[in-house]
C-alpha cells in the first residue's frame, strides 16, 4: 500500500474530526458538546482541531455547512431542467428524505437550534438555508407558470416538508414505544424508521395536493 499523500492524510483527518464533531453536537446540543470529546473521537488532540478548522464556533458551522452543502449538491444533481414542476417537487422532497436518513444526526441538530431560537446558527449556514430555499422557490414558480401549481409562500412550504420528515424521523423512538397503546402509531411504525419509503411518499401527496392548482 503505498503511503497517503499530505493532502490526504488532512482530508482523512478533517473527515474523523467532522463527523465525531457531527455525533457530539446532535447528542450534547452546542452548550453541552465538548471539544476534548469530540478530539478523543477522532483520534486526534484537540490542538489538531484548532489548527484545521478553529473553536467549537467555527466547528458547529462547519458541521452544519458540511450537512447543508450536500443537500444542495444533490438538489443539483437530482433535480433535472426537463421534469415537470411536481417531479421536481417529488425530487426536492426526496433528497431532504434521504440527507435525513443518511444524517439522522441533522434533524436532532435543527430541532435543538430552533429550541434555541438560533442562538448558535452561523451565517455561512444561513446562506445556504437562502439556497436551498432558492431551489424551492423556483419550482414553486415554475408551477404556477405553467398552471400546475397554486400561489403559495415558499417559506411555509419549506417548513411543511422540513417539518414532516423532521418529526417523523425523530419520533421513531416515541411511536415505537407506544404502538401498542396507538393505533395510529403501530401502522406509522410499519414504515420502519426509514423517512426515504413510505413516508416520503405520503409526505409527497399531502405537500402535492396542497400545492396543486
Amino acid at each position: 500500500m503505498q503511503p497517503l499523500r499530505l493532502k490526504d492524510r488532512r482530508s482523512q483527518t478533517l473527515e474523523r474530526i467532522l463527523k465525531a464533531a457531527t455525533k457530539e453536537f446532535s447528542e450534547a446540543g452546542f452548550a453541552g458538546a465538548r471539544v476534548d470529546k469530540i478530539a478523543s473521537g477522532a483520534g486526534v488532540n484537540k490542538a489538531t482541531i484548532y489548527y484545521h478548522i478553529g473553536g467549537k464556533q467555527a466547528l458547529y458551522a462547519q458541521v452544519i455547512h458540511h450537512l447543508f452543502g450536500n443537500a444542495v449538491e444533490r438538489f443539483n444533481r437530482n433535480i433535472s431542467e426537463t421534469q415537470s414542476p411536481e417531479n421536481k417537487l417529488r425530487s426536492f422532497i426526496q433528497t431532504i428524505a434521504g440527507l435525513v436518513d443518511e444524517h439522522p444526526e441533522l434533524a436532532a441538530i435543527m430541532l435543538r437550534e430552533q429550541a434555541s431560537g438560533g442562538q448558535h446558527f452561523p451565517e455561512m449556514v444561513a446562506q445556504d438555508f437562502a439556497r436551498i430555499l432558492g431551489i424551492l422557490t423556483e419550482i414553486l414558480d415554475d408551477g404556477v407558470r405553467s398552471g400546475t401549481f397554486i400561489k403559495t409562500v415558499p417559506l411555509v412550504v419549506h417548513m411543511m416538508i422540513i417539518g414532516a420528515i423532521v418529526f417523523f424521523k425523530m419520533s421513531s423512538p416515541i411511536r415505537a414505544k407506544f404502538a401498542p397503546l396507538v393505533a395510529a402509531f403501530d401502522k406509522f411504525d410499519k414504515m420502519s424508521t426509514n423517512v426515504n419509503g413510505e413516508a416520503a411518499a405520503e409526505i409527497e401527496m399531502l405537500i402535492l395536493n396542497a400545492v396543486r392548482k
